[in-house]
């Protein structure tokens, strides 16, 4: 059994400082068994500070939180995005730098999370492939 996740964000109608939404889909086995979008909620004091990195990286632990709390951890994970940042930073060799930006703290929140999976791979794909979970993550616009 395969799992097969895509996530994608966006952070409208300005970037930076829009709101920053997100979506995910997961399949098993090609069959959408969720589905879901939402709206990142920024720190008290720091609600102009949006992305679309912080909406990414908000869809990609929405997703994980999604596959923890259903118990997957053990299961064939591939999870799909079309943020070459994201996916490289988490699953990838490319460094997370600290620079107060509240992306990192995310960053570091989805490795340490990653961390949980006995089978995860991150793939980036590029953004035509990633259409329903882009869809999703605008839904909140």
């Amino acid at each position: 059994m395969i799992y097969k996740v895509f996530f994608d964000g966006a952070c409208e109608p300005i970037n930076p400082g829009g709101n920053a939404t997100y979506g995910y889909v997961v399949f098993e086995n090609d069959k959408i068994i969720h589905r879901t979008s939402g709206r990142y909620k920024p720190p008290t004091g720091r609600e102009r500070e949006t992305t679309n990195n912080i909406a990414e990286y908000a869809g990609l632990l929405a997703a994980l939180e999604f596959l923890i709390h259903y118990k997957l951890t053990g299961k064939n994970i591939l999870i799909h995005g079309d943020s070459k940042l994201v996916i490289e930073q988490v699953f990838g060799t490319w460094k997370v730098k600290i620079r107060g930006r509240l992306y990192e703290a995310m960053a570091f929140e989805a490795r340490n999370k990653v961390k949980e999976f006995t089978n995860l791979k991150g793939i980036w794909i590029p953004r035509e492939q990633n259409t329903l979970a882009d869809e999703l993550s605008k839904e909140y616009v």
